[in-house]
């Protein structure tokens, strides 16, 4: 079945040409487009789509807040935010917030194309330098630190196997990967994220893997090492 996939951008000729890509896929289909993220957050409602691709500046509610309100509903779509400004609030505020991901406006079709089909499958994708400050941020010690009301008991009811597959989902690696480093299938890896991700509450590897160097469970490694 198609994609589902909702545009949100203020500029009228940027959603016209984002939707027109993705429209022209197969296995996408462009069910709504939105002006502004009071207007995302009712169409999101309304028609149900399984990617939001969301602009970050906008008039009457920004996008930050259109996608927290978003992914805190039920069944909520996953949300590929995508803006001009390479800005750090914006990176750590949109994935705080819920997104799925953090693409750049001048990313290729491909790779935005690519990206919605990342998230949809409840992966997670962000620009190479959102990678870059993300780790940058915490290895600098500028983390913001634990979140209210967290702390290794929110881990508690994590099994050690468990455990280790949440701080090598937040090393960068990806399922296969860590199969090969615990000497386990990728089916089991993938029970493990899906497991993990249910008892702590999160929608996806992205907010597993800031809990995790939230509660220091992972620590950055060297530049050029890793990516998420």
């Amino acid at each position: 079945m198609s994609l589902k996939v909702l545009v949100v951008d203020d500029q009228g000729i940027v959603r016209a040409g984002f939707a027109a890509v993705i429209d022209a896929e197969e296995d996408m289909t462009v069910v709504g487009e939105a002006a502004d993220g009071a207007a995302a957050v009712r169409l999101a409602a309304d028609l149900a789509p399984d990617v939001v691709v969301m602009d970050v500046r906008m008039p009457v509610l920004d996008g930050i807040a259109a996608t927290r309100i978003i992914t805190g509903r039920q069944d909520a779509p996953r949300v590929l935010v995508l803006t001009t400004f390479d800005l750090d609030a914006y990176i750590f505020d949109a994935l705080r917030a819920g997104a799925s991901g953090f693409l750049l406006k001048d990313v290729h079709a491909a790779e935005l194309l690519q990206g919605i089909r990342v998230v949809a499958t409840g992966e997670s994708v962000l620009a190479p330098s959102a990678t870059r400050r993300l780790i940058g941020h915490y290895a600098s010690g500028a983390g913001a630190g634990p979140r209210a009301g967290s702390g290794p008991s929110e881990l508690d009811s994590l099994t050690g196997s468990q455990r280790n597959v949440l701080a090598l989902v937040a090393s960068g690696l990806n399922n296969a990967e860590i199969a090969d480093e615990l000497g386990i299938t990728v089916g089991t890896v993938k029970s493990h994220v899906n497991a993990l991700l249910r008892k702590l509450g999160l929608r996806d590897r992205v907010q597993a893997t800031i809990l995790a160097y939230d509660l220091g469970l992972a620590r950055p490694n060297p530049p050029g090492t890793t990516h998420i």
